[in-house]
Parts: structure tokens; C-alpha cells; sequence
């Protein structure tokens, strides 16, 4: 190797630096292609990406061909390097021959190429995945030696790279990534979509109208009192009992009744008739797998019954599909914002409208209204004027009755020197 001119040596040196770019920065970009984005371009037919795609399918072949050729090309560079130190200033030139190899290949061999793949890994990756392929195929039995003992190893600490899982996204890490889309969706979409994503974790129970809540019609009253309620409620379709709303007898849609109350042979039996089957539903059902039945039941309305048969409460189509769009009418009428920032609140309302209307983050997994939040954590029913801090948010009673909260004010901030273990005396 005496015999070749410096030039040359300093030409093949930097080749193999160049190579050692190529090596590093390949490997970077390869490994950070978002996966789910080169799944829909290989489902197009992009041809850097159908490529890309079976270079992943084995990772453990590809990173040994990559660290292969990388570590081929830096040995080489620091044997040359050797030679040429010795050819300028001898053995004391080593030393510094090495130190300046190490400078150049730390900097223009590995930082730079994998910060630009690590930035652009599409426009690296597709085009290099086609040398990539190539040199698998020529080295292959080379690459395939490597891999086997590596295996070989890594199968003694009882890890089989040959199985290793493909990418999937988890419920939270998907919520997570539709919460941080803000450039690509508009707020309303990811809310609908942070939505399709909780109905899974939330049952019919979150969502219904309360039992004490529930209108409809008792056929035991007399006719004319059954006729001025139906002239008043707001609602297409109601439950009709006899006595108590367990002993339902079926649902009545407003839209063919309304029509006949001006007959004058209208009676009790006449509206009997126009009532169709009630639909009962367990209180442990999922939301999205109620969303399919009252597909598959044609029903839109359904009583939610306990494991006693009694009735808890009441939940509409209107109500699943809310969960997922959010307020079909715009505000709340259980939630009032004051001009201080503060809220006046019907505590009846849902922790879970209460949180997407607000914008907080209340506990859905016990209590499912703001009442019964507050008297689980008091472990009592408490007096008008009492004031506490639940969950973080300062709220003072307005109203109670005897057994229930009727109605709050939450504060619009915190003054933490009035908080003494979580209640305090209001003034």
C-alpha cells in the first residue's frame, strides 16, 4: 500500500466516510417512518414504500446488514487512516490521526446523516431502501450468519426476535394522537373522535336520564290530565305505566297521537293502542354496543333496568350519538356560566356532561352526577351555605332538599388559604 499516491488513499477515505453517512443515516430514517402513514402508502401502490415495507417486515435482518456495512466501512477508514499517519509523520502521528477520524466520522458519519434522517425520513428512506434491498440480496448469506448467532443469543435470554409484535396502537395512545392533531383536524372532529373512543369505556348508566327524572304518562290519571301532558312534553316518544314507572306497559310515539286529541271519541284505549314495545336495557351495557342494538332493535328509546328488573333510568339514540358529536343544541341548561367565571350548576347533571361542557376533568368511574359526587365525599347530605373543594374545583350548595343537592356555584378560582382539609365556612 506504500506504493499508492496520497490522493488516492485520501479519495478512498473520504468514499468510506461518504459510505458511513450512507450507513447511519439510512438506518435512522428507516427506523422512524411513521408505520401507519407507510401502511397507507404501500396500500397505494408507492413503490418506495412497498419496498421500505418488506425491509421492516424483518427488522433484525436489515439492522444487521446496516451495522454490517457501517461497521465495515469505519474499520476500514481506521485502518487507512493508520497507513496515511504513518506515510506523513510516523508512529507519533497515529494518535492524532485517530482523534481527527473520530471527529470527522462522529460529525459528518453518524450526528449529521441521522439528524437529516431523523428529520426527513421519508425523502432519505424511499429512495436509499432500493440500494438497501439490493445489498441484502448480494449479502445475504453473509447477513444471514450474522442474524443466526444474534439470534442464537438473544433465544439464551428466552426472546425470540422472530415474533416479535407489529405496531398497535392502544385506546389511550390513539386518544392521544387525535388529541395532538390540532393542524390536521378542527376542535369539533377530534372532540367526535375522543368521543367514538369513549363509548367503549362508558355504559348506558353514564348517560341516562334518571329515574325522578323521566316523563310519562301514568294511565291510572284521568283522561284529561293525560291529554294536557301530552299537549306539553317537548319529547317525540315517552314510556306509559300504570301507577309507577316499573310497571311500564309500553312507549308512545307523540307524532301519531297528536293528531287524534281533538277526536271526540279519544280515550284511554285509543292511546293504548298507538303505544309500541318497550325496549329494556341492562345498566351495565357498553355505549357502542348499545349504538349497534338499537340499530339492530329499530328502537331509538330504551328503559335502563337493574339486576332487579327495576327501572334506573331512561336513554335515547339522541343521547348515544351526543356522546360522540357533543351538545346537539348549543349550551347547557343544567350548566349556567356566570360573568365572574364561576358556574351555576343543576346538580342532577352528569359528571360527564359536566366535564364536556366545562372543559374539566370530574371522576366517571363512581358516582354518575355531581350530587352524588358530593355526597360520597362528604359521607353526608349537606346543609345550604356549605362550601368544599372536590376534585381540585371550589363549589359552595345553593340549594338542597331532603335528601338530595339541588344546586351549586362553583367558584371561577381557588383561594387555597381558605381550604382547611378540603372544606371551608363560607363568609
Amino acid at each position: 500500500m506504500s506504493d499508492i499516491p496520497l490522493s488516492i488513499l485520501f479519495g478512498v477515505l473520504g468514499l468510506l466516510v461518504i459510505l458511513s453517512a450512507f450507513f447511519s443515516g439510512s438506518e435512522t430514517a428507516l427506523m422512524t417512518l411513521n408505520r401507519y402513514r407507510l401502511q397507507h402508502l404501500a396500500k397505494k401502490r408507492h413503490a418506495g414504500a412497498v419496498r421500505v415495507q418488506t425491509l421492516l417486515r424483518r427488522p433484525d435482518r436489515l439492522i444487521g446488514l446496516i451495522l454490517l456495512g457501517n461497521n465495515f466501512v469505519n474499520i476500514l477508514a481506521s485502518s487507512l487512516t493508520t497507513v496515511i499517519a504513518l506515510r506523513l509523520g510516523g508512529e507519533s502521528a497515529i494518535a492524532l490521526g485517530a482523534g481527527i477520524l473520530t471527529l470527522v466520522i462522529l460529525i459528518f458519519g453518524e450526528v449529521a446523516p441521522k439528524t437529516l434522517g431523523a428529520m426527513h425520513p421519508e425523502r432519505l428512506a424511499f429512495p436509499v431502501s432500493w440500494i438497501i434491498l439490493s445489498l441484502l440480496k448480494i449479502l445475504y448469506p453473509v447477513v444471514w450468519i450474522v442474524n443466526s448467532i444474534s439470534n442464537l443469543l438473544l433465544k439464551v435470554f428466552r426472546y425470540d426476535p422472530s415474533r416479535h409484535e407489529r405496531d398497535r396502537l392502544s385506546k389511550e395512545e390513539l386518544r392521544t394522537i387525535v388529541a395532538e392533531a390540532d393542524a390536521l383536524l378542527p376542535e369539533k372532529y377530534q372532540n367526535m373522535l375522543v368521543g367514538i373512543l369513549d363509548l367503549e369505556s362508558a355504559t348506558v348508566e353514564d348517560v341516562m336520564v334518571p329515574r325522578n327524572e323521566i316523563v310519562g304518562l301514568d294511565l291510572d290519571a284521568p283522561l284529561d290530565e293525560l291529554i294536557a301532558l301530552i299537549r306539553s312534553i317537548p319529547h317525540s316518544r315517552i314510556p306509559v305505566y300504570k301507577k309507577s314507572i316499573d310497571r311500564v306497559i309500553g312507549i308512545l310515539s307523540l307524532r301519531k297521537i297528536l293528531p287524534r286529541l281533538n277526536d271526540q271519541d279519544l280515550d284511554k284505549k285509543t292511546i293504548a293502542q298507538e303505544m309500541s314495545k318497550t325496549y329494556f336495557i341492562p345498566e351495565s351495557t357498553p355505549l357502542h354496543r348499545q349504538l349497534m342494538n338499537f340499530t339492530n332493535e329499530g328502537s331509538s328509546i330504551g328503559l335502563i333496568v337493574d339486576e332487579y328488573g327495576e327501572v334506573q333510568g331512561l336513554v335515547t339514540l339522541e343521547d348515544l350519538l351526543q356522546e360522540i358529536v357533543g351538545e346537539i343544541t348549543p349550551g347547557s341548561p343544567d350548566v349556567e356560566r356566570q360573568k365572574d367565571g364561576g358556574f351555576l350548576v343543576d346538580a342532577s347533571v352528569t359528571l360527564r356532561e359536566l366535564n364536556r361542557v366545562t372543559g374539566w376533568s370530574f371522576p366517571t368511574e363512581g358516582p354518575k352526577t355531581l350530587n352524588g359526587l358530593i355526597i360520597e365525599f362528604l359521607e353526608t347530605i349537606p346543609a345550604r351555605g356549605t362550601s368544599l373543594e372536590l376534585s381540585g374545583y371550589r363549589l359552595e350548595i345553593l340549594e338542597v332538599n331532603d335528601h338530595a343537592v339541588k344546586r351549586v356555584k362553583f367558584y371561577a378560582s381557588q383561594n387555597p388559604d381558605l381550604l382547611k382539609n378540603g372544606i371551608f365556612p363560607t363568609d
